[in-house]
């Protein structure tokens, strides 16, 4: 799970240094792998615009581009990439950069017969992502000859902890920033999730088709927005992406993906206008298979579950799109759909086909139940904020309702399983920012779980929390 600085500020409100945030997270059992810091391993690379791109005259493949770098004097650099032409402004290094993406310096070349004074850099070679089909496409108006790093905002740090499959709930910056408040480490922020009120029925209906066997679905909401404009993300939220190493696709895909990791929620958008009638969730049928939307096809059996309209299956469910109904920047009209669906069957099918999605790194820990709508909710705002749009009503199949587990606690329990002596005050305070409820006094608690917490089932949990956050 990687996050940035910023970005967990924006759910923190906190004056804690790097190292301290770093610390704390390690001692509450979110033990950190590594720091990045980018702006640092990437501060040799420019902004460069390319002056002329013209065949090599022994390579067909192969650009001889002449490159302005800032410094007045043009560089020739041969370039392989596709997209490589006269205009465009990109990434470039000089000799003597170190390269992330392939661990080796470079250095003046001769490639074909032509000299090569430098690279033009796909995102892959700076470890950006594993994107390597062209290179870094910057926009028009960024400054020739300035940082990279600072014209994309990599001077935020870039945290990444090996997250345990008991806690789903920090698979999102969301749950992270509620531990560290738990902590100590400051003022947890949770503004509340205000509903957007839709202007028309949904026309899509949504059908729960599991027969006599068991349901893989215990939820599905649905939204129709109209008159969506789906351009290039903003700024903010491509730099957010590009950090833990997401490639920008475009503002439906990328609201999709940020909630994803920003509160462990992971949403599917399909374009409405390539849907075919109503959708049914139910199992794959034997012969079945899936177009992906990484390109490859998926053949399916009758263990796994599938999102289908009347044309056949348009999604693996809670896994990963296909792309028959995927979005793309000509999308006028999108249908976003959040649902509960069952760890269990997401793990079996994940691992028969061999898909390591968020998606289903998620699903397959268990997800938020409560969270489900107000998830919808949250990424409606952000669809209307930076596409436009007019939302239908929300519609839910199945029944999604959580019902909270409760366990009592006599007070004894914590220094007899722990050894721990607290002040009952300071237990209930921990209890309560973590988001459970506590009710009764001592020598007995009612201790009510949150809904984000599954992993939580009985006194030895309940103890377990508290000395991870108080030692």
């Amino acid at each position: 799970m990687k996050f940035t600085l910023a970005w967990l500020k924006e759910h923190l409100d906190t004056q804690a240094s790097i190292n301290e945030i770093v610390d704390r997270l390690t001692m509450i059992g979110l033990e950190v792998e590594r720091v990045e810091d980018k702006a640092q391993e990437l501060g040799a690379f420019i902004i460069a615009r390319v002056i002329s791109a013209e065949p090599h005259p022994n390579a067909d493949r192969l650009r001889v581009c002449m490159v302005d770098t800032g410094t007045g004097a043009p560089v020739q650099v041969v370039c392989g990439a596709p997209n490589a032409r006269a205009g465009m402004k990109g990434v470039f290094a000089p000799p003597g950069t170190h390269i992330p993406g392939t661990g080796l310096d470079l250095e003046v070349g001769t490639i074909r017969g032509v000299e090569s004074r430098g690279m033009l850099c796909s995102p892959r070679e700076l470890k950006l992502s594993e994107d390597h089909e062209g290179i870094i496409e910057l926009s028009a108006d960024a400054p020739v000859g300035k940082k990279f790093a600072d014209l994309i905002g990599l001077d935020d740090p870039v945290i990444e902890i090996n997250l345990t499959p008991n806690r789903p709930d920090c698979a999102g910056v969301h749950g992270i920033a509620r531990d560290l408040a738990a902590a100590g480490l400051g003022t947890f922020k949770n503004p509340p999730i205000d509903p957007v009120k839709g202007t028309f029925p949904c026309p899509v209906k949504v059908n729960l088709e599991f027969g006599a066997t068991p349901s893989l679905c215990l939820g599905f909401a649905l939204r129709l927005v109209r008159g969506v404009r789906n351009s290039p993300s903003p700024e903010w939220l491509q730099r957010r992406l590009v950090a833990i190493g997401l490639r920008p696709i475009n503002a439906l895909v990328d609201i999709t993906n940020f909630v994803t990791y920003d509160r462990s929620r992971p949403l599917h958008v399909f374009d409405a206008a390539k849907v075919r009638g109503d959708l049914v969730v139910r199992r794959a049928r034997v012969g079945e298979s899936l177009l992906a939307l990484d390109g490859r096809t998926y053949a399916l059996d009758a263990t796994m579950c599938v999102i289908a309209d009347e044309r056949g299956i348009e999604s693996l469910a809670g896994i990963m799109g296909g792309e028959a109904t995927g979005c793309s920047e000509s999308t006028t009209d999108v249908l976003i759909e959040s649902a509960l669906w069952d760890p269990a069957n997401i793990a079996e099918t994940g691992r028969k086909l061999g898909i390591h999605s968020d998606a289903r790194y998620r699903f397959e820990r268990g997800v938020d139940p409560a969270f489900m709508v107000p998830g919808l909710e949250l990424a409606t705002k952000l669809v209307l904020q930076l596409c436009g749009g007019t939302p239908s009503e929300i519609t839910v199949a199945g029944d999604a309702r959580f019902e909270q587990k409760r366990i009592e606690f006599p007070a004894s329990e914590l220094e007899r399983l722990a050894g721990l002596n607290a002040d009952p005050q300071e237990v209930r305070r921990v209890l309560g920012s973590l988001g459970f409820s506590v009710a009764g006094q001592d020598p007995k608690l009612e201790i009510a779980v949150p809904s984000w917490r599954s992993d939580i089932e009985g006194k030895a949990d309940i103890v377990e929390e508290i000395v991870r956050i108080l030692g």
